[in-house]
């Protein structure tokens, strides 16, 4: 069955999107604003916390790095004005990181002043290995004037735990997460039980800085070693969330761990631009190509 349904991603990667779309469906909740921010209030009415990401990356023109900007300034606003449990969450590349440093600060600077206005919280995601310096050295620009944002950290990448000691303290708050862009052996880990023991170094490495984590991980293995390590050393919960991604099945583990005292907060996307992320989601999760198939034939 595993061999079928990775076969059917490949398939699906290749379709015209109109095609694509019931199998990107599960992984996004949406193509508009109201669309996500309906999810989040379904979330939050089961006690769950949230991020919205608007899809898309790579941007190149000034126009559309701006709106991209303008986009998320709005959605504070409609958070707040909802009362919801909800984040952020940027990629610098979407607002002008291919344009210029000085763009990428720009856009990201209004984003936070945005996010300061509202009492809210701004999460960098990281890209590829190739934009790391440059988004880091937008947090570093931006984090002494805006305290409530943080950054991603990918455990498959060898520098990870260099940049925790070099940035690290009580204020400090990533999500860690293992990283889904390929990377050559030279930078980055490629057994995948190599990056699992890294993520658990990182976060023990967080906490023992006292600075707050985001376990971003659908790795039932590592949320269990996680879990131990929690309740041996008696972390607490006031250094960490668990973060999952919107649509991935768990099980009912995400109750199981609300039912602990645990947060959760789900990774909520949307957006036109919803072809690339979902195939990317379909590759790593190939289960739920044959799970869809399935369902549209038993109609």
């Amino acid at each position: 069955m595993s061999f079928f349904n990775s076969f059917i991603t490949f398939i699906i990667s290749n379709l015209p999107k109109g095609f694509a779309k019931p199998f990107a469906k599960p992984y996004v909740a949406g193509i508009t604003m109201d669309d996500a921010l309906s999810h989040v209030h379904r979330l939050n009415n089961n006690g769950f916390d949230a991020t919205v990401d608007i899809l898309g990356e790579h941007v190149s023109n000034v126009d559309e790095a701006r709106n991209i900007t303008a986009q998320y300034c709005q959605l504070y606003q409609m958070i707040a004005e909802e009362s919801l449990e909800c984040t952020i969450s940027v990629k610098p590349t979407h607002i002008g990181l291919n344009i210029s440093l000085s763009e990428a600060v720009f856009n990201m600077t209004a984003i936070l002043e945005k996010a300061q206005e509202f009492g809210n919280f701004l999460r960098i995601d990281m890209e590829n290995s190739a934009f790391i310096n440059q988004t880091f050295e937008i947090f570093e620009q931006c984090k002494p004037i805006y305290e409530n944002m943080g950054v991603a950290i990918q455990s498959y990448l060898f520098r990870s735990q260099e940049d925790i000691e070099r940035l690290a303290d009580s204020n400090f708050n990533s999500r860690i997460c293992k990283g889904i862009y390929r990377e050559s052996s030279s930078v980055a880990f490629q057994d995948r039980e190599d990056i699992k023991n890294n993520f658990l170094i990182l976060a023990k490495s967080m906490a023992e800085r006292n600075a707050f984590s985001g376990y971003a991980t659908h790795d039932q293995d590592l949320i269990d070693k996680l879990l131990h390590w929690i309740e041996t050393e008696n972390i607490s919960p006031d250094l960490f969330e668990f973060q999952v991604l919107f649509g991935v099945p768990m099980e009912g583990r995400l109750e199981a761990l609300l039912e602990k005292g645990y947060k959760v907060r789900v990774y909520v996307p949307y957006g036109p631009d919803w072809f690339d992320y979902s195939v990317r989601r379909l590759k790593e999760n190939p289960d739920i190509a044959g799970y869809v198939l399935w369902n549209m034939f038993k109609k």
